[in-house]
């Protein structure tokens, strides 16, 4: 590669570094995605770089750095800066450097959020090289970000981009370094801005719980109820379709209205048979409305339906049609049956229209990413990522797993990420609805992927020549995808009637990445409700925590872990506040209950989680092993438990199992809440042992459990001190 000389106000260009002359390619040093068209790649001297021939993830969207954005005197330096960012491994200066490069991706990120924002900053004071930077205009760079109210999170990115361009200064000729002197003597950045930052401070917000029960509920619908429809109406609009006159043309298989494949005279008794079955059923034909609001015969559509050209309308047997007397629908209906159902009724009154089957086919793939992406845990790149056959059924566990690719932590032994990913070395364990939904996906289109960016083949090609390269949907499509559900859901509620339509939670776009914090909410909490066909929480917590998914490089624990940190937080609180205001605590752990809720308050309340892993680690602390159940409290250890506890004993992650609680267990307390419990269930016993025609050995039984209960609240009642 040639070196241009450089600009004498530059300085020499560091030994050793690679230095891009102006038809350098950006992407020299990285994996190129298969069958890119090097011709295409963009070139140093551009001021728009494509990257997106570097990036993997098929639900990535184009990926384009823009140096319009940068002040035309800082844009040459940026354009370096950038370039070695892209093709040089990681200064070792910077603070948790491996010597890898930055992910393509992550160097969009910090472009688009962090280093413009700098060096416009820098323009604004009148800089035109990085060497005119002085620590006294640092200094003001970080008065003018704590005095501008920026977020905290924004300022620590903010003050690290800076770092991360001084850090970079031996890959720059001198005239576009930043001073020798670490910026702000190299103070940390928590002490600077006086603030730690805690990664939660912007943390995605979970669905509310009505929505997230509603919106699972009508997936499920769709998938169980409404699929085989939905198939089957699409199915035909495809083959319709694709007899369409101009798609004939296109392909070069244009059929006539005399076409020889038909013997003589078949094409008119097929007409007449179509429009016998017309007013045998009471149907019009299939019409719609012109600019002018008349209504008129789709002559393309009827073609397509009788397998001629578009020259029927001109046609002798074409006259047939006009001549025939039937009426001109609104609609053009195809003429698939509705076979499914809603509480006992047909889940519509009406067949598919034409226009429709796509959108009911897409909403059918919306409804599938709502079961495989909440119900599984997985993150949404992995999600959109899936592809076909990636279902299994372990026929010795019982378990249906889920296999695929994980982007995130994927890397060489160089910390290089391996920007194809690398497939999961456990799968994700799922429940069978899960299984049922990516059956659909597969039955639906023939793509590899099951999340591609159209279902409909004749569309696909529209991209071809687009800059984003991977097939599949992205963040942003699934989101729409989301609110055209929500949509259908709620005007389809709204026009039949129903009550049970999606509400707004309140917090925001449905976006797919608040589901992995939302599932992990409902696993803790198990509310009551609606739980769509009776997804059982518990169920998954056994199978996600204490199966393949829960394999720490799954992410879904830790998610599960603040979920839980937050909630025994939210206990200890009204344990303490209940045992404040006088309540008894009675049982064998009674005293452990005590001091466990005083200390852990003592030691948490207020407490400030920075991030996941430390909500996982905290989780396991003896002090918060507090498990409230129905009719007692479990003061766990794991040591001496007499139920089935769910891990072993060395994972932060062990709970008992409130389901196998034993009543010998040393691990019991009950509170004055309990006993409320369990004196209602002594009141409903005793109307049974009361009943003289209950059966001997039903009475003996419930008589037996009685006579338990009223002991255990005998004994509460005898105070504080009762053993």
């Amino acid at each position: 590669m040639t070196v241009p000389a450089p600009r004498p106000d530059w300085g020499e260009i560091p030994a050793g570094t690679q230095w891009p002359d102006p038809d350098t390619l950006v992407l020299l040093n990285r994996d190129l995605r298969p069958g890119t068209d090097t011709s295409r790649l963009s070139r140093f001297r551009e001021d728009q770089w494509d990257l997106s021939p570097a990036v993997f993830e098929d639900h990535a969207r184009a990926v384009t750095l823009n140096f319009v954005q940068i002040p035309a005197g800082l844009r040459t330096t940026a354009k370096y800066y950038v370039w070695q960012l892209l093709n040089h491994t990681e200064p070792r200066t910077v603070r948790s450097a491996g010597g890898a490069r930055i992910a393509v991706l992550t160097v969009s990120h910090l472009f688009v959020n962090y280093l413009r924002f700098v060096l416009q900053w820098f323009a604004e004071q009148g800089v035109t090289a990085l060497s005119q930077v002085t620590q006294e205009l640092l200094d003001n760079y970080l008065d003018a970000l704590i005095d501008d109210a920026v977020p905290l999170d924004r300022c620590y990115r903010r003050l690290t981009e800076v770092r991360r361009l001084w850090a970079y200064r031996n890959t720059l000729p001198a005239g576009m370094r930043l001073p020798g002197a670490p910026p702000w003597a190299g103070e940390d950045t928590h002490d600077l801005l006086g603030r730690t930052r805690g990664d939660r401070e912007n943390r995605t917000r979970r669905i509310g719980e009505a929505t997230m029960q509603m919106l699972l509920r009508w997936a499920i619908r769709f998938v169980e109820d409404f699929a085989d429809d939905i198939l089957t109406a699409h199915d035909e609009q495809l083959e319709l379709h694709a007899r369409m006159p101009e798609q004939r043309r296109a392909t070069g298989t244009q059929a006539v209205p005399d076409d020889p494949r038909h013997r003589p005279g078949e094409l008119k008794q097929r007409i007449a048979a179509y429009l016998d079955d017309l007013r045998e059923h009471g149907e019009a034909l299939p019409g719609a409305r012109d600019e002018n609001g008349e209504l008129k015969i789709r002559w393309r559509h009827l073609a397509a339906i009788l397998d001629c050209s578009g020259a029927l309308r001109t046609s002798p047997t074409g006259r047939m049609v006009i001549e025939s007397g039937l009426p001109i629908g609104e609609h053009t209906y195809l003429r698939s049956p509705i076979t499914g159902g809603l509480d006992a009724q047909p889940w519509r009154h009406d067949r598919i229209r034409y226009e429709e089957a796509p959108r009911l086919a897409r909403l059918l793939s919306t409804a599938c990413f709502v079961i495989v992406s909440y119900l599984s845990g997985a993150r949404v790149g992995e999600v959109l990522n899936l592809r076909r056959g990636c279902i299994t059924h372990d026929e010795a566990s019982g378990l249906w797993l889920m296999s695929g690719l994980y982007f995130k932590g994927a890397e060489d032994d160089k910390g290089n990420k391996i920007p194809e990913g690398r497939p999961r070395p456990d799968p994700w364990v799922v429940i069978e609805v899960v299984a049922h939904a990516v059956d659909m996906l597969e039955r639906l289109h023939p793509h590899p992927l099951l999340f591609p960016r159209s279902i409909e083949p004749h569309y696909r090609q529209r991209w071809e020549n687009q800059k984003r390269q991977g097939a599949a949907r992205s963040h942003h499509t699934i989101s729409n995808d989301l609110a055209a559900f929500v949509d259908w859901v709620n005007a389809h509620c709204a026009h039949v009637g129903r009550t049970d339509s999606i509400p707004d939670d309140g917090r925001g776009k449905l976006a797919p990445s608040r589901f992995r914090r939302t599932l992990a909410w409902f696993i803790r909490r198990r509310p009551r409700g609606l739980i769509a066909a009776s997804i059982q929480y518990g169920h998954a917590h056994t199978r996600m925590l204490q199966g393949y998914a829960g394999a720490y490089e799954s992410g879904f624990p830790d998610e599960y872990a603040f979920e839980d940190w937050l909630f025994r937080l939210e206990g200890l609180a009204e344990d303490e506040e209940a045992l404040n205001a006088g309540e008894n605590v009675s049982g064998p752990a009674a005293e452990a209950y005590r001091y466990r809720v005083a200390a852990a308050n003592r030691e948490f309340a207020g407490r400030v989680l920075t991030s996941d892993r430390q909500a996982r680690d905290l989780a396991g602390n003896p002090l918060l092993q507090i498990h409230h159940g129905e009719g007692m409290t479990c003061v766990f250890n794991p040591a001496t438990a007499a139920c089935q506890v769910r891990g072993s004993a060395d994972d932060p992650m062990v709970t008992p199992d409130l389901d196998d609680c034993r009543p010998k267990c040393p691990n019991l307390a009950r509170t004055d809440r309990d006993i409320e419990h369990v004196s209602q269930r002594a009141e409903e016993l005793a109307e049974i042992v009361a009943d003289p025609l209950a059966p001997p050995l039903r009475h003996a039984r419930e008589r037996h459990e009685l006579a338990r209960l009223e002991r255990i609240i005998d004994t509460h009642r005898q105070g504080p001190t009762a053993p």
